[in-house]
């Protein structure tokens, strides 16, 4: 309906801001102060990526409500890896925040999703041009696989200060004789996340099948 098309119009064009001036300031930061910026790219814009990326929870309702017509499972996982890594590994710990890999994590993010956001903005509104349609289909291809290798670096360079404070590690008291180790469950995160990158892969190829098709350029651009 002309409601909801108007809601995610919104929804993109909100996102699309705060992940462009993310991204702005970012290079801007970086173009001023050089390699010092790096270190301080959390604390700078930590809150407004944590914002944009708590509001794009709301892009799995979307889709269990059906007014995204997006792939449940690829988005699901997209989204739960980069809560996983920013909220409970980067944001948990104050020594991994001025760690490089935060500066390159997000740039990676941000670059993908101000691509991703402006071909929504437009395609709400019938528009389709075809290098952005190009670009978006194309883009988070090698871009994906390089962002999930900067989570697995960011959980490793994590690991020892999980295992030096024991945060979110949980002995569990009396009858219960086991406990919570949390190094060992970001571990096993780890093989859920390249095994998950394999199956989103296969799904970011298949939309870009179906979305760069020479039928559906012709019928998008006419």
């Amino acid at each position: 309906s002309f409601t909801m098309n108007m809601y995610l119009f919104v929804y993109d064009l909100m996102q699309f801001c705060g992940h462009s001036w993310i991204f702005t300031n970012m290079i801007i930061r970086f173009m001023t102060f050089g390699k010092d910026s790096l270190a301080d790219t959390f604390h700078s814009i930590g809150l407004v990526m944590r914002l944009c990326q708590l509001l794009s929870v709301l892009e799995i309702l979307h889709i269990l409500i059906g007014i995204d017509k997006s792939r449940l499972l690829p988005r699901f996982l997209q989204i739960t890896e980069r809560i996983i890594v920013l909220f409970v590994v980067i944001n948990s710990q104050e020594e991994v925040q001025g760690k490089y890999i935060v500066c390159v994590l997000f740039f990676l993010w941000n670059l993908l999703d101000v691509v991703r956001y402006t071909y929504n903005m437009l395609a709400r509104m019938g528009i389709y041009y075809l290098p952005l349609t190009w670009l978006n289909f194309s883009l988070c291809i090698p871009l994906y696989p390089l962002s999930v290798l900067a989570k697995g670096f960011a959980i490793c360079v994590s690991l020892p200060y999980f295992e030096s404070f024991g945060t979110y590690s949980i002995k569990l008291p009396f009858p219960f004789t086991f406990s919570i180790y949390f190094p060992y469950v970001l571990k096993m995160y780890l093989i859920v996340l390249f095994t998950g990158m394999c199956f989103i892969i296969r799904n970011l190829f298949s939309e870009r099948t179906a979305h760069l098709g020479t039928g559906n350029i012709k019928n998008k651009r006419s």
